[in-house]
């Protein structure tokens, strides 16, 4: 129907004229309460925000001297990170001399991957970025979540 046609239509049930899809040949319009339209659209998005999981990135630092101690405590620390179902960025940080022999760090993070496999799928392997070496953890799809 021509547009005037349909804006008559609309105004006399009091309503609007919203244009659906432009860009087709005739351009499709719909006869509603736009108001409404928009408040529904408004309550929908709401509603997805509120039910949406806000994953995080945790992050735990080691140096290449790291004591067995020190990484069995920052293992459990990075184990209950995946269980609550956040990522976990391991980084290996040089300083001075340490930076000669990355092989150190590469073997942590390997140590480290090798530990948490169960749990923990790598979703970025290792890699050196200036002074440190860095992997990204994610909780393993179907482990249990605490």
């Amino acid at each position: 129907m021509a547009p005037q046609q349909a804006l008559v239509i609309a105004r006399q049930k009091g309503l609007d004229l919203v244009e659906i899809a432009a860009t087709a040949t005739p351009p499709v319009c719909r006869i509603m309460d736009f108001g409404r339209y928009q408040y529904q659209e408004q309550k929908r998005a709401r509603q997805a925000k509120k039910h949406q999981k806000v994953i995080e990135v945790k992050e735990i630092k080691f140096r290449p001297k790291v004591d067995e101690h020190d990484y069995q405590f920052k293992k459990k620390h990075i184990e209950r990170f995946l269980g609550e179902g956040d990522k976990v960025k391991a980084t290996i940080f040089f300083r001075g001399r340490e930076n000669a022999h990355p092989e150190i760090g590469r073997r942590i993070l390997e140590r480290l991957l090798g530990d948490l496999g169960e749990i923990a799928v790598t979703e970025q392997e290792p890699q050196k970025e200036g002074n440190q070496l860095h992997t990204i953890l994610a909780p393993r799809p179907g482990s249990k979540k605490t």
